[in-house]
């Protein structure tokens, strides 16, 4: 891809836009940074990008103008597809494609690819730490937190490069490729994006759209959206479940890890090797498996690597113990599915928990939590721009309380908990309404917590 001489317009001030416009203005392309919200407002990073790469700034709404000297538009994930400046320069016949897609057509060696609506970033950095126990050159990025166009300097031939992908990365992929791709569930998310579950699955399958017979697809069989999907690909597939026994997959059998490739049966690890709690954590470790062993690492590596994993920060995170009461930061947890799989997690307890939930909601219905709730929850407390919806749909089935921040949901949980309970931060909602990411919400949580233990401390 020839970039020098273009003029080139980036939708989005975040990390990957930054990303973006960087990359483009170092290969000679003339290069503009666009985002709604008023330039004093960006990150310093995209601020600086004038004076250090010479990169136009434009905040607000675009001059038309500007449309009409522009061949290609670099769309940032949080960024529709269907917004205008993209719309327009495809109809003029200009490029429409994404960061990641960028960074692909740059990038050497080999790509893992992970999406799916919940695990994403446990496995993926769970991959990354399999190949590097095996001593494979290897990096970790994407929607993880590194935009992949970063790193496009470091990758090499004989390497490979993890990258986690969200349904709006996938959007905007042409030739993209995954030597082996992993969509590990596809359940309501987003629903404020797309106009129906099945555009946003359809984005997801989007992942599998370039793959050959020579790469490998792995698959969730416990899913009936990712289960369909197997017979359609042109990739090898191995699905991997929890409930049942594939014929060419990875599963889960009493306390055992198994796998049957290849006619041969093999136990991996156990549970009791596994650090992180939950059954689907158990579907994390299995897709991460199949992940290492298609990509050539031996078993004991995989199983030395999955033992020593301890998990990502902000994922179902035991954060402290205060009087008996065990708080757990899932900040992540921005789905239904996600907080029905934390608190599904919990229940393995044999106390009670007391869950945190709101901020802004994605559209999706909030009933599925309903019978978890009856199992293993002693208090709902709500907070954010959709702490009356959520109220409205569990009214009557558990005690709600509602507070205005996340400190006062700390106190709360703590005052509503019994010793042996936990109290878990599982929002069900993006945090935008309130921060400026899941980190910090789940960050402001952890230090909540830490300011309560203290004082008990001191007043005792």
């Amino acid at each position: 891809m020839e970039i020098s001489g273009r003029k080139a317009l980036v939708l989005g001030a975040g990390k990957s836009g930054v990303a973006s416009a960087r990359f483009l203005a170092d290969r000679g392309a003339t290069v503009a940074l666009h985002d709604k919200k008023p330039v004093e407002s960006w990150p310093e990073s995209a601020q600086g990008l004038k004076g250090s790469h010479k990169v136009g700034l434009i905040g607000g709404d675009l001059p038309s103008w500007l449309l009409d000297q522009i061949d290609l538009v670099v769309i940032s994930p949080g960024v529709p597809k269907t917004t205008l400046p993209a719309r327009y320069v495809d109809r003029k016949d200009g490029e429409v494609i994404g960061e990641v897609e960028l960074a692909y057509r740059f990038l050497k060696g080999r790509v893992v690819g992970i999406t799916g609506s919940n695990g994403k970033t446990t496995t993926t950095a769970l991959i990354g730490e399999i190949l590097k126990a095996a001593g494979i050159p290897t990096q970790v990025g994407g929607n993880i937190g590194t935009p992949l166009l970063d790193l496009v300097e470091t990758s090499q031939d004989d390497g490979w490069t993890v990258v986690e992908l969200s349904s709006f990365q996938l959007e905007t992929i042409v030739d993209f490729r995954c030597d082996v791709a992993l969509c590990l569930n596809v359940t309501p998310n987003h629903l404020d994006r797309y106009d129906s579950f099945l555009d946003y699955a359809a984005a997801k399958h989007r992942i599998f759209l370039n793959q050959t017979s020579e790469d490998t697809a792995i698959l969730n069989a416990d899913n009936s959206v990712t289960d369909e999907w197997s017979s359609g690909l042109k990739a090898r597939v191995i699905k991997f479940s929890i409930n049942t026994e594939p014929e060419n997959g990875v599963f889960l059998r009493g306390l055992d890890l198994i796998s049957i490739l290849d006619d041969a049966e093999t136990v991996l690890t156990t549970r009791d090797e596994i650090f992180l709690r939950g059954l689907h954590n158990v579907e994390n470790v299995l897709a991460a498996f199949a992940a290492g062993i298609t990509c050539g690492v031996d078993i004991s590596t995989i199983r030395r690597a999955v033992a020593e994993f301890k998990g990502v920060e902000h994922r179902i995170e035991f954060v402290e113990e205060v009087e008996g009461v065990r708080f757990y930061n899932d900040s992540k947890a921005t789905s239904v599915d996600a907080t029905a799989k934390a608190l599904s997690a919990l229940s393995e307890d044999a106390g009670k928990t007391i869950v945190i939930l709101g901020g802004r909601g994605k559209s999706a219905p909030y009933a599925p939590l309903i019978p978890l709730i009856h199992q293993c929850v002693r208090r709902v407390i709500v907070l954010g721009e959709d702490a009356d919806n959520i109220s409205s749909q569990l009214a009557g089935q558990v005690e709600i309380e509602r507070v205005e921040n996340i400190e006062d949901a700390v106190l709360a949980g703590f005052s509503a908990a019994e010793a042996g309970d936990s109290v878990l931060l599982a929002p069900a909602c993006a945090s935008f309404d309130m921060f400026k990411s899941f980190e910090e919400r789940g960050t402001i949580f952890k230090a909540a917590v830490r300011k309560l233990k203290s004082g008990r401390k001191a007043a005792n």
